[in-house]
């Protein structure tokens, strides 16, 4: 007979699930956390004494009641005090962040990216020196307890290993490793992809928070896509899951992709054929670019307003298919694609009534991020702090507090 969980090993499942409750919700009663874990209130009582004492929660009054009588203490993280930093790895820009517990942004730097410098050991080296100006200029007796990297391109779990990056002109690169060992800071760096961390992000605290079975669609240079099903982000046997980008929509007249197919949705809705059917500058790529042409469509366009059909076309087949498949309660569109959803809905609404099944479509709900250009950096820093939330005294001993 197996034995059970030990006290200790419940204990501190108990620890972290607590930590994650507030990291994740906000500040929250004693009373709440009691009935969310299906705990009394002595052990949740417990709980937070010892978070406490380990400087990760703290108790107080909450800022507004709007009830009569003396209002009961709430829990909320310690953000000032632990922190992660996380990374998005794009093709224009780089982004920077310490991001303390409960998502709280506590410095973000963004840099661009020069032609000819997206090599990945001179983009590891800028990170780091970025990241470690944060670290130098965090107050005292504060702690990084986790770091991971977004990546646009396929990453290999668990090693994060970027198979590849077309679009950085990346194959077979260890950045995990080499930014870890340029941080110096004894940490390992986690690293996925960054429409995949955007999924995680907009489902913990976007567009998708509570829904349990959603697909996340972010435009960039190209179209990345994550899903999350029974709340838990779809892997696949080695990480590469949710490659949506490269999903083939037309496969007899279908636009070379860079992946070597023809007819991706990518290539057919994302940024090169939206400019290209608008007649855009082919050299003036990026969110910029993408952002005249609905702006352009908005104000009469006819070139761009045809382009938009065009684009919403392609995505409308592609999300038919992906909810004959997968059957997701919400469809979320981020990045560029947040852009092209709101000049094009009416395009892609159509394609999926016609072409997804009655009954898979009858409850879904298509949505655009609400955690705009910064979805990836809080996938990415919630990816980093995945391991206190599992051994929340254990990490931070770790981390030398």
């Amino acid at each position: 007979m197996k034995a059970g969980p030990s006290q200790e090993e419940i204990r501190r499942h108990n620890l972290g699930t607590l930590l994650r409750h507030v990291h994740i919700g906000g500040s929250m009663s004693r009373a709440v956390l009691a009935e969310r874990m299906g705990l009394n209130r002595s052990t949740i009582l417990g709980l937070v004494s010892e978070l406490g004492s380990a400087g990760l929660v703290r108790e107080e009054l909450p800022r507004e009641t709007g009830r009569a009588g003396r209002p009961s203490l709430v829990v909320r993280p310690e953000s000032d005090r632990v922190y992660v930093l996380a990374f998005d790895v794009g093709v224009d820009r780089l982004a920077v962040a310490r991001i303390g517990l409960g998502g709280v942004f506590l410095d973000h730097r963004e840099i661009p990216v020069l032609p000819g410098s997206r090599d990945a050991g001179k983009v590891a080296e800028v990170l780091a020196g970025s990241a470690l100006d944060m670290v130098g200029t965090a107050p005292h007796g504060t702690y990084c307890v986790g770091v991971a990297a977004a990546v646009r391109g396929m990453v290999r779990r668990p090693d994060g290993l970027v198979r590849a990056a077309p679009y950085l002109g990346w194959e077979d690169e260890e950045f995990g490793e080499d930014l870890m060992r340029r941080l110096g800071l004894g940490l390992p760096v986690s690293v996925g992809n960054e429409a995949s961390l955007g999924a995680l992000a907009e489902h913990l605290r976007g567009a998708g928070t509570g829904c349990q079975d959603l697909v996340y669609l972010h435009g960039d240079i190209g179209i990345g896509g994550g899903v999350i099903t029974g709340g838990q982000l779809l892997g696949g046997d080695s990480g590469y899951g949710g490659e949506i980008g490269h999903m083939v929509v037309n496969p007899r007249n279908g636009r070379p992709c860079g992946c070597g197919a023809r007819g991706c949705l990518e290539a057919e809705a994302g940024e090169r054929a939206l400019l290209e059917a608008a007649q855009r500058d082919p050299s003036a790529t990026g969110r910029e670019a993408v952002r005249a042409v609905v702006e352009a469509a908005d104000r009469g366009d006819i070139t761009a307003r045809a382009a938009l059909h065009d684009v919403g076309d392609w995505l409308g087949i592609g999300v038919a298919n992906l909810v004959n498949v997968l059957n997701p309660r919400t469809v979320i569109f981020g990045g560029t694609l947040r852009e092209v959803f709101l000049g094009s809905a009416a395009q892609i609404r159509s394609r999926i009534n016609r072409l997804a099944l009655r009954a898979s479509r009858e409850s879904l709900r298509l949505r655009v991020g609400e955690l705009g250009d910064d979805a990836v950096l809080i996938g990415a820093a919630e990816l980093a702090f995945s391991e206190i939330l599992v051994g929340p005294l254990e990490t931070l001993a770790r981390a030398g507090a």
